[in-house]
């Protein structure tokens, strides 16, 4: 098995999409109802809560994650923090050491999905 993405449901695909491509300096591919990033070869999948309905079925409810985390590594986490500090409107945690051994920021994307930018101290890296 391997773990191939993550796909984010929203009600407005080009406003999260426009954020993303901001804060991770990735353009996307697709459209208004599905794009993809592929930051560092991972993928980050946006599809609007209508094409899910359409493709799926059932229920899909956007922007009301509360509890997963979008991990992402960078070079510097305090670089970063500078860096995004117009993009983002929502801080969750500003740059500190965390006892396991990452410096870490937290905060949210336009949706409320949670986004943590980590970097592990030079001992362990």
């Amino acid at each position: 098995m391997k773990f191939a993405y993550t796909r984010l449901v929203s009600e407005d695909v080009p406003r999260l999409a426009a954020f993303y491509e901001k804060l991770l300096a990735t353009p996307p591919v697709g459209n208004d109802d599905y794009v993809e990033f592929r930051p560092g070869g991972a993928i980050l999948a946006l599809v609007s809560r209508k094409a899910c309905e359409f493709m799926h079925g059932g229920d899909w409810v956007a922007g009301s994650n509360q509890s997963a985390i979008l991990e992402f590594q960078v070079d510097d986490v305090d670089r970063e923090r500078d860096r995004i500090d117009v993009l983002v409107t929502h801080w969750l945690q500003q740059p500190k050491d965390m006892p396991w051994g990452n410096r870490s920021m937290l905060f949210r994307d336009p949706d409320g999905n949670t986004i943590n930018f980590f970097r592990p101290f030079a001992a362990n890296s």
